[in-house]
């Protein structure tokens, strides 16, 4: 798959997204507070954006940032739910290090970074494990899952889930916990390692390449496969406790999701728009809901994939589909409480009294918690659109760059994007406030531990935000 398609894939088409286009024109909170909303979504109820105009909030309540002394999980724990995080409180660049193989035709950075115990954990384009310090981005240790040549044919599956040779592994990620480093890989097997020493601790074959990162919880590793099939290990030994098989749907974007783990129940995500909750000890399913919308206006908009995490938070689930349905769930009965029109391929944020969501045509949007009322939309790529290619000035093309995240850090929203920036906004206004370069495009949201901000490059570079 070419560099274009990942491009085309992550942020969408215009035509696609203009029909669940979010409001724009932000307001700062607490501007005409006492003004009667126009409309807000109500349990079980989609609301359409584009039926009113921009919504004026009374101020919003953040908690105060917290220390982060692990980011264990691809969305920082099991629930994928962090919400405010003491890092970055000056915004600079600390250091920068190459962790392996960059992003190429037959290959993509994938994996979120994750962090334990002072060290730092990511896997390149090709399946390379390594262990950073997280302080100064010294290399620790350096690991592989990469199948040999002679296995490749049959353990391969390229970029274009199609099973050609030659390239690496598409998709996998990892997950640190108890002392062990959990990497699941498109060369299908999923691997423990030692997370001290790099140490191969067991390794179990699979069927299928492992599009997204693992989930640990307790004593088991979660992982869901290109089949949408949803898989527990054992963390001990590797074996196969249970699996669940959900919508085969072989259509999917470049990013991949993480199941959610609170108490004893998985929330998965499937590219099919399922989200399925499930008994952890057994797999059994307690209930399902599809986020997929019924009218299609392009091809894109076919792909019904939940490639943001979705978030436990607070008894709720929140999960957004690249359809175009952004939805909140009971936990246990899997009953929806509100639900908006927003296309995405990154996982909400819920946050004191708001939740932040960012759409695939770059809008960050605010929305009660509760209601699902817009307050403010900011157009994040105003002006970053710009015109490539062509000849003589004949068959350019708009370019807007696509953006991850975001995360709450020291007060600020950061985001970063496909231009090769870090960017922070005001949380309450939507103001941009601060900006780095990071050297090159980044896919991947940050990651916060012990004060600092990690981001991955799609070339592979590590990068240390203080």
């Amino acid at each position: 798959m070419t560099k274009t398609l990942k491009v085309a894939l992550l942020s969408g088409l215009a035509l696609t997204v203009a029909s669940c286009g979010t409001v724009r024109n932000a307001l700062p909170f607490g501007l005409g507070g006492d003004k009667e909303p126009v409309a807000t979504a109500t349990e079980g109820q989609r609301v359409s954006i584009l039926e009113f105009e921009q919504q004026l909030a009374p101020s919003a309540v953040l908690p105060g940032p917290q220390a982060v002394t692990a980011w264990s999980q691809p969305g920082g724990n099991a629930e994928n739910a962090v919400e405010h995080v003491i890092a970055a409180p000056e915004f600079t660049v600390a250091w920068r290090r190459d962790i392996g193989v960059g992003s190429a035709n037959d290959r993509q950075v994938m994996s979120p970074v994750v962090a334990e115990d002072g060290k730092l954990f990511v896997l390149d384009g090709e399946a390379g494990v390594t262990a950073v310090d997280a302080g100064t981005g010294a290399v620790l240790w350096k690991a592989s899952v990469k199948v040999e040549e002679a296995d490749r044919g049959r353990r391969f599956l390229g970029v274009g889930l199609g099973g050609r040779s030659g390239g690496g592994g598409f998709g996998g990620g990892v997950a640190v916990s108890g002392g062990k480093v959990f990497v699941s890989s498109g060369y299908r097997v999923m691997t423990a390692f030692d997370a001290n020493t790099g140490t191969e601790l067991w390794r179990t074959p699979v069927d299928l390449p492992i599009h997204g990162a693992p989930t640990v919880a307790g004593q088991r590793v979660y992982v869901v496969d290109v089949d949408n099939q949803l898989m527990a290990f054992n963390v001990a030994n590797g074996q196969q406790d249970w699996s669940y098989r959900g919508i085969t749907e072989p259509a999917r974007i470049m990013r991949a999701s993480s199941p959610a783990v609170s108490g004893g129940t998985v929330v998965a995500p499937f590219s099919s728009g399922q989200i399925v909750a499930l008994q952890a000890t057994n797999g059994q399913p307690v209930w399902e809901q599809v986020l997929s919308r019924t009218s299609r206006t392009s091809a894109l908009s076919e792909l019904r994939d939940i490639a943001g995490r979705p978030v436990v938070s607070r008894g709720q689930v929140y999960a957004i589909s690249q359809s175009g349905v952004m939805q909140v769930m009971d936990l246990r009965s899997g009953q929806p409480k509100w639900s908006l029109p927003i296309v995405g391929v990154n996982q909400p944020l819920p946050v004191g009294d708001v939740v932040y969501v960012v759409s695939q045509a770059g809008e960050l949007t605010v929305v009660n918690r509760e209601t699902g009322q817009v307050y403010w939309s900011r157009d994040l790529n105003d002006g970053r659109v710009r015109k490539e290619g062509g000849f003589l000035g004949f068959g350019k093309r708009t370019v807007r760059p696509t953006w991850s995240g975001p995360i709450l850090a020291s007060n600020r929203l950061v985001l970063v994007n496909s231009d090769g920036e870090a960017v922070a906004f005001d949380p309450k206004t939507g103001a941009q406030t601060g900006s780095l370069k990071l050297g090159s495009a980044a896919y991947i949201a940050p990651a916060a531990y012990n004060g600092a901000l990690y981001v991955l490059t799609d070339k592979g570079q590590l990068v240390s935000i203080r």
